[in-house]
């Protein structure tokens, strides 16, 4: 639970959250956060493990460095190490999945979510999360097929059990009808989106207007209002039946589009606006000056869905689109008993979505439940044996750093650590001395041993590829350190 200053409460198992909520002031630890964000921004999972991986690295550097190995000699021995680990992954412990179907995502999004909230849920939320990014799949310029994961958005809904969380084929907003008058539903929507305001035009700042007749001040309010109109005239004579804006709609204008039947919407989020304007095909529009000076409304500008609506989710209204010419949207609605838990399931979901997205695009998997450290830690150990320079200590601490990944997730499912992480290694050697299955990992729920490919327990590659690159680098990094020195601050001294 984190709790800051002015009392806001967080509460997450998220390493990425936790680090970037933290006040860290050591400038090592700092890189160590930035490394988190990294992790996540890059490959949307495994934020924890990356930091426990370097963290882990840099304790066993600084034991080479107290027995008197020069800092050098440990850097090129952590890079050989990383090389033959990505190497090996490369070879025998990634699996190329030819026809990616549902149980394969399914079993990714599952393992993403076994240390999250939505754990005892992972049924539900895994096919959510693979029936979402199956439905975003789109081609991009270059011909290839990919699989946005920012065009699935997650709508929180306080209220109801996390249960009856469901997945919308379309966009969704926490918004509601400008109006109360103004229909709830429109099908065949013609859509305006625009960027500017819908309220009496005010002068820009700086301007005065100097009357003498006071009776004319009322015909300049009266302006304004009709300038107003006659832009909202114009969107509704070009066809559109739903407006849209991120600023603000006169109350005395809504009785235009009341009168018209138009659907208004008023205060869109900007990123919301554009997600919008992709998925209809409509242009946000700016400014209705046209180079003559004129104002007009184009209705090319307009952009199309089957049905625009207004749906009653927990104690709040929503505005659904559905039917979009591109479908390269939908969203998530969250159920959930408190605005605690509804964060946290956004933060699981987010990771999920991830992993699956990843593993879509690169086609590869490997298995989980510390499987991959503990066959990279055998394998490098006998590398490392097979060296007759110093770097043969750093690529055997680099092997012994990798098993700190299966102890802690041995540790936090209450097992025997040591007891189960050498049963591993002993059935890892055989593997590798014989050419055999090299799938064995942790089975967490039994406090055993099993094999975690036909298990089901699967990891995208990009994540473990990237974990091992990014603590790698972050050691390194601290590791080419020679001093640090604390700059004050100028102080103003006497002139």
């Amino acid at each position: 639970m984190l709790v800051d200053d002015i009392g806001d409460v967080c509460v997450t198992n998220d390493g990425a959250t936790i680090l970037k909520s933290l006040d860290v002031e050591h400038p090592a630890a700092r890189l160590l956060v930035d490394l988190a964000q990294l992790q996540d921004k890059e490959i949307g999972d495994g934020t924890t493990s990356v930091v426990v991986l370097a963290a882990e690295l840099l304790k066993r550097a600084q034991d080479l460095v107290m027995q008197g190995l020069h800092a050098t000699s440990i850097i090129a021995g952590y890079k050989l190490a990383m090389r033959e680990a990505l190497k090996r992954l490369d070879d025998t412990l990634s699996v190329k999945v030819a026809a990616l179907d549902n149980t394969v995502l399914t079993n990714v999004a599952r393992t993403s979510m076994s240390s999250k909230v939505l754990n005892n849920n992972a049924d539900l939320f895994s096919k959510i999360v693979v029936d979402a990014i199956q439905s975003v799949k789109t081609v991009n310029d270059f011909g290839d097929v990919v699989y946005p994961r920012k065009a699935v958005s997650i709508l929180l809904q306080h209220g109801r059990s996390l249960n009856e969380s469901r997945l919308i084929q379309g966009f969704a907003m926490n918004l509601s009808r400008a109006a109360q008058g103004m229909p709830s539903s429109v099908k065949g929507a013609k859509i305006a989106l625009v960027d500017f305001d819908l309220r009496a035009v005010k002068m820009k700042l700086g301007m005065n207007i100097t009357i003498t007749d006071p009776s004319k001040a009322e015909a300049i309010r009266q302006r304004e209002l009709d300038i107003t109109k006659e832009r909202i005239q114009k969107m509704i004579a070009a066809g559109a039946n739903v407006i849209m804006t991120t600023w603000g709609i006169e109350d005395s204008m809504l009785k235009y589009m009341v009168d018209s039947n138009v659907l208004g919407v008023r205060r869109v989020k900007k990123e919301d606006i554009r997600r919008i304007a992709k998925t209809t095909g409509a242009t946000v529009v700016h400014t209705l000056s046209d180079l003559e000076g004129e104002e007009v409304f184009d209705p090319k500008w307009l952009g199309s869905a089957e049905k625009v609506y207004e749906e009653h989710i927990g104690d709040d209204d929503c505005i659904v689109i559905t039917g979009t010419s591109s479908a390269v949207c939908a969203t998530i609605v969250c159920r959930g008993a408190n605005y605690f838990m509804l964060e946290e399931m956004e933060r699981a979901l987010n990771d999920a979505l991830w992993a699956v997205a990843r593993t879509c695009d690169a086609s590869y998997v490997v298995a989980g439940g510390g499987s991959v450290e503990v066959a990279l830690s055998v394998y490098l150990d006998h590398f490392a044996h097979t060296l007759s320079s110093r770097e043969q200590l750093a690529v055997a601490e680099f092997a012994e750093a990798l098993l700190v990944i299966p102890k802690v997730l041995a540790m936090n499912a209450t097992h025997d650590a040591t007891d189960l992480v050498a049963k591993l290694r002993v059935e890892q050697t055989l593997a590798q001395d014989k050419g055999t299955n090299p799938f064995m990992g942790l089975d967490l729920e039994n406090g055993t041993l099993r094999d975690n490919l036909k298990a089901g327990v699967l990891e995208p590659k990009p994540s473990k590829v990237k974990s091992l690159q990014f603590a790698t680098e972050a050691a390194i990094t601290i590791l080419r350190i020679d001093d640090c020195i604390r700059l004050n601050e100028e102080e103003d001294g006497p002139n």
